[in-house]
């Protein structure tokens, strides 16, 4: 018989009937409450900030919170009715399907309470660096990386947004992206139910890397699982073009015990085109891309 704290208990129910949680609020253990991303980033700021590196702050909407939308909204068996006779194998069909699924969320509105809660938060996060102030909108699905299934790069994400009604917006598409046409094929030929995946939104303070650079690191090698190496790849900009192979980055390959021991770590890097670079866009859109000067 295992003994569990009374205030632990307490705290695990508030936390999974919450709308919103701050990052600093959530660890690795809360990935079915916030998914796996947001779980990732409230254990980086719980680990690294006592460590002197500075992690911009953020919240999450809940797993709960989009339930909360999909149910009160009757959205779910409006849902189920629509895939009721989904053939993926028929591209047709599973754009159909898709295209009117996320017309479907985007047409709900939120609840007054999940509005009020993004709201609150992002005006505590205004309050915290300045009016406005530009945030990443990311997708956090409850199931991400999975030993058999990766969910991860199937919903959306939005740099640069700022404003209330913005911040609302990217939200709203944020959940509307767990039915994207990939993702509705993937979870179909994976034999995961369309319902048993929610999907949190986390919304973090930016980081200016369009005015310098920024880069992707696995904290293993990837391709053979060993632990001693790190892998970095590296560009101009905003990292988005990284994540998506949009640039030729640089790359550095580092053995961990050398940097332990104070030695120059890099033991083999190679230098990318780095031909576009991502920054922030004053006009309509949220980010472009320019083209880097050859020099």
């Amino acid at each position: 018989m295992v003994t569990v704290a009374k205030d632990t208990l307490l705290e695990s129910s508030s936390k999974e009937r919450s709308l919103v949680l701050w990052f600093d609020q959530v660890g690795i253990t809360d990935i079915p409450i916030v998914g796996g991303k947001n779980a990732s980033l409230g254990e980086m700021i719980q680990q690294l900030t006592p460590k002197g590196i500075n992690v911009p702050i953020g919240f999450a909407t809940t797993a709960y919170a989009y339930r909360y939308f999909i149910e009160g909204a009757g959205l779910e068996e409006k849902l189920r009715e629509l895939f009721s006779d989904l053939d993926v194998e028929d591209v047709k069909n599973l754009r159909e399907r898709g295209k009117k699924a996320r017309s479907l969320l985007l047409h709900t509105p939120f609840p007054k309470e999940l509005r009020e809660a993004i709201v609150n938060a992002y005006l505590a996060l205004c309050e915290r660096y300045n009016p406005d102030t530009d945030v990443a909108v990311r997708s956090s699905a409850t199931a991400e990386d999975l030993p058999d299934a990766s969910f991860a790069g199937q919903q959306e994400s939005y740099l640069n947004v700022t404003g209330i009604e913005g911040v609302l917006a990217a939200c709203h598409k944020c959940f509307a992206s767990l039915f994207t046409d990939r993702a509705i094929s993937y979870r179909h030929i994976k034999g995961f139910d369309h319902f048993s995946v929610a999907l949190a939104v986390g919304v973090q303070k930016m980081v200016r890397s369009d005015l310098a650079s920024s880069g992707v690191m696995f904290s293993i090698e990837t391709e053979t699982g060993f632990k001693d190496a790190a892998l970095i790849s590296a560009a101009y900009g905003l990292g988005e073009n990284v994540v998506q192979g949009s640039v030729n980055p640089d790359e550095y390959y580092v053995f961990k015990p050398t940097l332990k021991e104070d030695f120059r770590p890099i033991v083999d890097k190679r230098l990318g085109s780095k031909e576009l670079k991502m920054v922030y866009d004053d006009g309509s859109k949220f980010t472009k891309n320019v083209l880097v000067p050859e020099s």
